[in-house]
């Protein structure tokens, strides 16, 4: 089977060409798809002089759209049978694939989500900043485990694997990081149950490049109220 690799980048210069190095050395039949979202610090142009003829597709916006838009722009370029998102820091390592892939492999499950909680030694933090985002994203996963009628433990993950079937049936609309628990509560409107698989994790701290803000959780919380109380897909 093949897996097609979503990555959406923005202002990822010191991560780029480690992050797809390290895809690329994954033994896998793979489509790598690369998003970049109008990046300002050089990574747009080190993608060009770099990537350009390794990758098999290349997306450059015209505009900063966010997170969403970047997945929204690939999807009409999928081949593969399964999809995988891939942030473009180092934060997840593509060593987990095909530990993630392998329950939509043997039919165990339609979508995989990578679990930063289960595997307990890497999200232990004596940093406040990350402290409170670990905190902050149990609250997120509380309440859309609630509306959403699934049993998640880190439901704001990057790593959301899917059958792509089920992927090209979702109707994605929102532009940013409200990507994510928009796609979870469309998917629990399919009445699919999400599959949990722990995977390794480093987090990085603002100063090295983190973009996820307080207001994105206030935004997430609104957007796990609005797909979850409507019947759209």
């Amino acid at each position: 089977m093949k897996i097609t690799i979503i990555i959406p980048c923005y202002n990822e210069l010191d991560t780029i060409l480690k992050i797809v190095d390290k895809i690329k050395r994954q033994k896998l039949l793979k489509q790598i798809i690369l998003v970049d979202d109008f990046s300002t610090d050089g990574s747009r142009e080190l993608i060009k002089k770099k990537l350009i003829n390794k990758i098999d597709k290349i997306i450059f916006h015209k505009k900063n759209f966010g997170k969403g838009q970047c997945i929204i722009s690939a999807k009409k370029f999928v081949k593969g049978d399964i999809v995988l998102i891939q942030d473009a820091d180092l934060e997840y390592s593509p060593s987990d694939y095909k530990k993630l892939i392998k329950p939509i492999i043997n039919k165990k499950a339609q979508v995989v989500y990578g679990s930063r909680v289960l595997n307990k030694e890497r999200y232990k933090s004596n940093n406040f900043t990350s402290t409170f985002r670990i905190f902050a994203n149990h609250i997120l996963t509380i309440i859309s485990n609630f509306i959403n009628s699934q049993n998640l433990t880190d439901a704001h993950t990057c790593y959301k694997v899917f059958d792509a079937k089920i992927f090209m049936k979702i109707k994605l609309k929102e532009k940013g990081f409200n990507f994510c628990p928009e796609i979870t509560s469309k998917i629990s409107k399919l009445k699919i149950q999400i599959l949990e698989i722990p995977i390794k994790y480093r987090g990085r701290t603002y100063k090295k490049g983190k973009k996820i803000k307080f207001k994105d959780g206030i935004d997430a919380i609104k957007t796990i109220l609005k797909y979850g109380l409507i019947n759209n897909v």
